[in-house]
């Protein structure tokens, strides 16, 4: 399993930025729990909460692409750093709107200036990636294990903000998420060398959403993202319902583990199936996980369970990054992959917005049926959309 990942950090600066690009991405998978936490602890309503946690993902998910273009013009270092401070005054703001019970509308209005200045890092870095190993068989390893690192992201992040804001304060996993965020994101400006240069603009106009497979491919991740929206909300509930308040975060990290370790099998494997075989196929695995956690009614079974539905996850996220990498053009490669994060982004706004509203109004165990009705969309329509996912001969070789 270690052979495909040998060697894949010797270049000159690759530790750092993959370093970097861990530690910036720490918030997203620590700030929309650590906002239900936040929210639903101080107004004992979790549709606020799933509310809020919701215009956070639509700022994110309408803005990233925005960004993503401004770096692809002008550069990571000279964009990231004005977007981390502004992020970060506004996640003090929301903070303090919710510490001083201030009206419903500030809650609201502060996560949408937190989510319109989050950054999708997690692009910039597989950005990185691709300017230095384009054309290279070991760009799927890269992109396996910056699916790991999501998955590492979404193990720890939950665990660790639940665990702060229940057990110290129900601000203190904020505050440490937008400690994560100034950090990662301020060191990945700085490293300047290992960055995609500057590529020249051919067409004012042109954006990747509008490639027929880009477009497909943010909708599967659309369905995809309310699966996770819906799962991370949903799941806090259950477990408060059961008694287990503080474990929600275990549950979630349950999720993410399983695909923290098909991931690493998966990057190690040197594939004969097609990049849009390995996809709708992971697509279908999906569906068929997310089965079980419809009908538990124990936490730790639960965990079990959701640990097993996660395999299809980096699977999946992989192959996607991966098409959308050899689809669309260089100048445009880091808004391309932001399209991908804010798709997902999006859906997971949904996701928490559905989930919040289903489980006051049915309870938790029933409200996992919306999470898996998004899994079978997600699968739909990337099956009956895969043609558009062809690639050309020269540039699409089954086995990488």
């Amino acid at each position: 399993m270690v052979g495909p990942y040998r060697g894949l950090f010797d270049g000159s600066g690759v530790k750092g930025f993959a370093l970097a690009g861990f530690v910036g991405r720490m918030p997203m998978s620590m700030q929309g729990i650590g906002i239900v936490l936040l929210i639903s602890t101080l107004t004992t309503s979790y549709a606020t909460a799933g509310g809020v946690a919701a215009m956070t993902n639509v700022a994110f998910a309408v803005a990233a692409p925005l960004s993503g273009r401004l770096v692809d013009r002008f550069g990571q270092s000279k964009i990231i750093p004005p977007f981390s401070v502004v992020n970060a005054l506004a996640l003090v703001s929301l903070m303090l709107c919710a510490g001083f019970g201030l009206p419903d509308w500030t809650l609201y209005a502060s996560g949408l200036l937190v989510g319109a200045t989050s950054m999708s890092i997690g692009s910039m870095v597989r950005a990185r990636w691709s300017a230095i190993l384009g054309g290279s068989g070991k760009l799927h390893a890269a992109f396996a294990f910056e699916s790991v690192v999501d998955e590492v992201v979404f193990v720890t992040g939950p665990a660790l903000v639940t665990v702060l804001a229940t057990a110290v304060n129900p601000y203190a996993g904020l505050v440490v998420a937008l400690i994560f965020m100034l950090l990662g994101c301020l060191a990945l400006a700085a490293q300047r060398r290992t960055q995609p240069p500057v590529q020249p603009v051919r067409s004012a106009s042109g954006t990747p959403i509008l490639i027929p497979g880009i477009a497909l491919l943010a909708c599967v991740d659309l369905a995809l993202g309310s699966v996770f929206g819906s799962v991370d909300l949903i799941s806090v509930a259950f477990a408060e319902e059961h008694g287990v308040k503080g474990s929600a975060g275990f549950l979630l990290a349950a999720f993410a583990g399983g695909s923290m370790v098909s991931g690493l099998w998966f990057g190690s494997r040197h594939w004969k199936i097609s990049l849009r075989g390995r996809f709708v196929r992971a697509l279908g695995l999906f569906v068929v996980g997310l089965v079980p956690i419809m009908f538990i009614g124990d936490a730790w079974i639960m965990a079990g369970a959701l640990f097993l539905a996660g395999f299809a996850i980096s699977p999946t996220l992989i192959t996607g990054f991966s098409l959308t990498e050899r689809l669309v053009p260089p100048s445009l490669l880091t808004e391309g992959m932001a399209w991908i994060s804010t798709s997902i982004g999006f859906g997971v706004a949904i996701g928490a917005w559905a989930g919040g509203r289903l489980t006051e109004a049915f309870g938790a165990s029933d409200a996992y049926v919306f999470s898996w009705g998004s899994a079978v969309l997600a699968a739909v329509v990337g099956v009956a959309g895969s043609g558009l996912l062809r690639l050309p001969e020269a540039s699409s070789p089954a086995k990488s």
